[in-house]
């Protein structure tokens, strides 16, 4: 489903349950708000000044070696770049995997604009996130999990950094105002609006009364949510909240006070949905209040209101009931420019640049002639030019955006680009590509980039990767379809090589020149499997008309898409063996993997279906946003029944008899597990060779480092019993 929206020898460090035909194999809260910053805390202190490096605990094979899923373990990953005000720094967050803890641990590194550094500003066994330049370019904030709590801390590049906030809850996103003001938000429960203590406090002390061993453990809910992504609902809602961080703090500010909805979004909104005003006096927030209707609701609007909260929030947007997001005002302060969908219900449809004068005045659709779906975008200094990044057939690219015209025109081309800044007249961003993953690069206006940071440059020239191609070809109504084939590495003129053939999730998504530590396609190349992947219709970059051709049509047009896909490729590339072909897919790629098992064996010897939906039916009634199998089956199951099953794969188990590999999350609340216990269960009864891997760790996807590599090595080893024999002997 679509998500808007990266060992020590592993195995032993968690513990997962593998069923294979029968046989089973074993493969704070507490504390009242500070008057005034903290002094540095014992855990602080520990914080060196100039720390020493994390080890590296991820070994790859020495030498030049073939990618594998050791080397996407070991690259360390950039997230979060931030300019300092002056132009001269840029802080960012790197991660790398924690084996000891399985999990991945983030320091915050500062280096020059001109690539000098980069030095470390923290250090701890927790982790540390989204770094935020104070106004003389010299002091981060930051925010640090320490003692069992997330808040806030400062520090100045070669000093001990010192703990700023003592709020007695987790301090979430954080925006810093040019004034000393902290927005930061936080999660409470909105019976605590009117406690004189504040609504901090008060779900502190709510929090610890439900925790004691009398209260029981029986939850009563009154409406959805009941769960979301892989948390279950406990009554909280996120918040804005405003705080001085200078002249005695005191008590924060309830800012976003009587908003029904969390600001920012869950499960993956952040600091993109909220921005401060020109005068430092307030904040805009996209947010969605829909009630008993929030399942069901992509209704998103912007409201403003003033950090001293005097006045309750206003809605800026209330005219439009789809989605409005990603506020941000020009230079000048007199235009704020956001992000906007058209239709209600819909989270895949094109997210178009408007423009709102600022502080009044009639929105304006700026880029309603273009048919691309901006990502994220940045304004020039002039305010004549919006910088957007926006999916592009199979590239996520840097498109220049007049604002007198709404004009578009490339700017820069080649994988995938975010996290865009602007700095002076240069640009700052992340960019990565199926080769590489993410380093920081600039840019002048005119598109030149330059690589700023190398912190991968070794590893990644030490591990041999496939060489990836795009293609076309005509699909579904002889409509242009592209697709990218990846080459493995070292394979022999001449030779032909196995196919792992993956089908990407969303659906409304892509599997484009994009680097990803999940669905990497070099896992399968370094393990000697030539890739196929389809932007079947539905895909992303190439159109909404195309994007929206999958509506109502899950098992249709992408179906034809993917089988063309592939005749074309092993047609035009000789070293494709088609006789010798697996599918895998997980989300929307899954319920593909079993629409095939019923529809389309003949080229395939096996099948991997992670997190894949079976039964349309109790999907609708288990997942938890209904918007989505509700757009995408025309409306609820009991009113378009017969739209829900046209496409179930659960109605052609009787057709099943290719082998299958199921896998799936116990945290994944979107396809609920049920979906992958049904399928094997399918599998079981029919007698079809099948096994089921189990996370009950994960959510929709695989995050955890030991998972991470249990999951490749049974992929992988899947595809090897099936693949690498001769067909007869299957």
């Amino acid at each position: 489903m679509r998500v808007r929206p990266r060992l020590r020898t592993i195995l032993g460090l968690s513990t997962l349950a593998v069923a294979c035909g029968g046989a089973r194999e074993r493969v704070v809260r507490d504390c009242p708000p500070a008057a005034a910053p903290a002094p540095a805390t014992p855990a602080a202190e520990a914080r060196a000044a100039a720390p020493e490096p994390f080890v590296d605990q991820v070994i790859a094979p020495p030498g030049q070696h073939p990618f594998s899923v050791l080397d996407l373990l070991a690259y360390d990953r950039i997230s979060d770049p931030q300019v300092a005000p002056n132009g001269k720094k840029v802080a960012f967050v790197l991660r790398k995997t924690d084996l000891e803890n399985n999990r991945g641990r983030s320091d915050i590194y500062v280096m020059g604009i001109d690539g000098s550094g980069p030095i470390r500003v923290t250090s701890d066994l927790d982790s540390e996130s989204s770094p935020r330049w104070a106004g003389d370019s010299e002091t981060l904030y930051f925010l640090g999990k320490h003692e069992g709590t997330q808040q806030v801390f400062r520090a100045a590049i070669g000093e001990t950094p010192t703990r700023v906030t003592d709020f007695p809850v987790d301090v979430g996103t954080i925006v810093l105002s040019d004034g000393g003001q902290l927005v930061f938000s936080a999660e409470v429960f909105p019976e605590c609006d009117a406690a004189p203590e504040g609504s901090l406090a008060c779900t502190a002390a709510l929090l610890r009364e439900r925790g004691r061993k009398d209260h029981g453990t029986g939850a009563v809910y009154n409406r959805l949510f009941v769960r979301h992504w892989d948390e279950w609902e406990d009554g909280r809602r996120a918040q804005l909240f405003a705080w001085t961080i200078s002249g005695g703090g005191g008590q924060p500010v309830h800012v976003s006070r009587g908003i029904d909805g969390d600001v920012p979004s869950k499960p993956f909104g952040g600091s993109e949905e909220l921005t401060l005003t020109p005068d430092g006096k307030g904040v805009v927030f996209a947010a969605r209040v829909a009630g008993q209707t929030e399942p069901w609701s992509t209704n998103f609007d912007l409201f403003y209101a003033p950090l001293d909260g005097s006045a309750a929030p206003k809605s800026l947007t209330a005219g439009n009931l789809a989605w409005d997001t990603r506020p941000a005002f020009s230079p000048d302060g007199k235009t704020l420019a956001y992000a906007a969908m058209t239709r209600p219900g819909y989270e895949a449809d094109r997210f178009s640049l408007v423009l709102r004068p600022w502080p009044e005045g009639q929105s304006k659709i700026l880029t309603g002639g273009w048919d691309r779906s901006v990502e994220e975008f940045v304004w020039s200094g002039d305010g004549k030019t919006i910088y957007a990044a926006a999916d592009d057939i199979g590239r996520l690219s840097l498109f220049a955006v007049d604002v007198a015209t709404g004009g578009a025109r490339e700017l820069i081309r080649g994988g995938a680009i975010h996290d865009i800044q602007r700095f002076g007249d240069r640009l700052l961003f992340l960019r990565n590509d199926l080769a590489h993953p993410d380093e920081i690069y600039t840019a002048g206006l005119d598109g030149e980039a330059e690589q700023l940071s190398h912190v991968n440059d070794a590893k990644v020239a030490a591990a041999d990767v496939g060489v990836a191609e795009q293609f076309s070809f005509p699909g579904h109504k002889n409509e242009t379809v592209y697709g990218w084939v990846v080459r493995p590495p070292g394979l022999a003129e001449g030779a032909k090589a196995p196919v792992a053939f993956l089908i990407h999730g969303g659906p409304q998504g892509s599997f484009s020149d994009r680097w990803s530590y999940r669905w990497n396609p070099q896992t399968y190349a370094g393990a000697g499997y030539a890739v196929v992947m389809i932007d079947f219709h539905g895909s992303t970059g190439y159109g909404q008309a195309f994007t929206d051709a999958i509506q109502d049509d899950w098992g249709g047009a992408p179906l034809v898409d993917l089988q063309k896909g592939l005749a074309a490729a092993l047609a035009r590339y000789p070293w494709l063996d088609g006789d010798r072909v697996c599918a895998l897919g997980a989300s929307y790629g899954g319920f593909m993997v079993n629409w095939i098992a019923g529809q389309w064996q003949a080229p395939f010897r096996c099948l991997v279906n992670h997190d894949g939906v079976f039964d349309n039916r109790m999907m609708y009634y288990a997942t938890e946003e209904l918007w989505f199998p509700e757009w995408e089956h025309r409306g609820p199951y009991w009113q378009f029944a017969k739209q829900h099953e046209a496409h179930n794969p659960a109605n052609f188990v009787d057709r099943w008899r290719l082998p299958m590999l199921v896998i799936h999350g116990g945290k994944d609340f979107r396809i609920p597990e049920t979906q992958g216990i049904a399928t094997f269960t399918a599998l079981q009864r029919r007698g079809v060779p099948s096994r089921f891997l189990y996370f009950p760790d994960e959510n929709h996807w695989v995050l955890k480092p030991a998972n991470s590599k249990v999951w490749h090595d049974n992929v992988l080893a899947w595809l090897d019993t099936w693949l690498r024999a001769p067909a007869a002997a299957k």
